[in-house]
């Protein structure tokens, strides 16, 4: 099993910076990939962004692109998503994600909320 422990969440005006973090412990040496996702209240959640171990691949979705930045240490087993230029739109609760293989289960932290006021 692994443990992941979301960080950083907060209240923040439009324009602004937060930095979450995502703390994995258990059975890390396994994962090959983490996640970031998103749930606004009323909606699906929805994908933000993802780092690969092995070879520090990034995604992001369309929406944060240009504005979030993920990074990690596989090391630390540890992930960090920088959220810059902030919108009301980016009000969520935001989730730690991470996977052993393809096609998988993922494993999920608790969250944590993001309110971005205008």
């Amino acid at each position: 099993q692994v443990q992941l422990v979301e960080s950083g969440g907060g209240m923040v005006q439009a324009g602004g910076s937060l930095r979450l973090s995502c703390a994995a412990s258990g059975r890390t040496f396994g994962l090959y990939k983490m996640f970031w996702y998103r749930q606004a209240p009323g909606k699906e959640r929805e994908f933000v962004a993802f780092i690969t171990w092995s070879i520090g691949s990034l995604y992001y979705a369309d929406s944060v692109k240009g504005r979030f930045t993920i990074s990690g240490d596989s090391a630390k087993n540890t992930v960090w998503l920088q959220m810059n230029n902030l919108k009301p739109e980016d009000t969520a609760i935001y989730y730690c994600a991470a996977a052993e293989a393809p096609g998988r289960d993922k494993y999920w932290g608790q969250g944590t909320q993001v309110t971005v006021s205008s």
